[in-house]
């Protein structure tokens, strides 16, 4: 996959990671044991554009559907796809919630830090107003059946609230450090309460796998 060059987004350890094929490692395993011809996914916090690429260009997927929180991700998310010849993806500049609404996002020089919280020590960070849609809206229209989702921590408050029926897989970066056992066992009980089963070979750490289909 190609990432084109970018002097705030494609720096130091980013830049190492992609050149040495270990960017999202265990992301990118759990979505190549996954993902099949013919999946619509959605994707929760698509970051670089990474996996929404890597999804499109390995597996002759319908669709993908990315929602990004970040705005001044959205254009270079774009330039990755097109450089790779992805024209079956959406990049939307939004989050997913129980209603629609805005939300207020912390821009920080360093892009890939930028986040939804204000961080210990900071006073008045610069921020911008993101729009928030309704979750269920979304996953009615866009009809997925894979989710991939790595929304730093936010997955235990959202997962639980979502319509997990039509899907058949799912992979998630969880953030216990920040969510705790507690939250942990929201998101299990999420799926499982969904038919969907803990996927032992897609999960490594953090980063856990759900299926129907073993």
């Amino acid at each position: 996959m190609r990432f084109p060059k970018h002097p705030d987004i494609i720096q130091g350890r980013v830049r190492k990671l992609l050149r040495t094929n270990q960017y999202e490692a265990k992301e990118t395993e759990a979505a190549l044991r996954v993902v099949r011809e013919g999946d619509v996914v959605m994707e929760l916090g698509a970051g670089i554009g990474y996996m929404s690429t890597l999804v499109a260009t390995k597996r002759k997927i319908a669709s993908v559907h990315s929602f990004e929180a970040n705005p001044h991700l959205i254009p270079y998310i774009q330039t990755v796809h097109a450089a790779n010849g992805v024209g079956n993806a959406e990049v939307t500049n939004a989050i997913l919630g129980p209603r629609k609404g805005t939300v207020d996002f912390y821009v920080r020089d360093a892009l890939l830090g930028s986040s939804l919280q204000v961080l210990e020590g900071e006073v008045d960070p610069p921020a911008t107003k993101v729009d928030v849609l309704n979750m269920n809206t979304v996953m009615k229209d866009i009809k997925p059946n894979v989710l991939i989702c790595d929304i730093e921590g936010a997955e235990a408050d959202l997962i639980p609230q979502m319509d997990l029926s039509g899907l058949r897989a799912a992979i998630l970066e969880t953030h216990p450090q920040w969510i705790g056992p507690e939250g942990i066992n929201k998101i299990f009980k999420a799926f499982m309460d969904a038919g969907l089963a803990y996927y032992h070979r897609g999960s490594q750490g953090k980063v856990v796998c759900f299926r129907t289909d073993w």
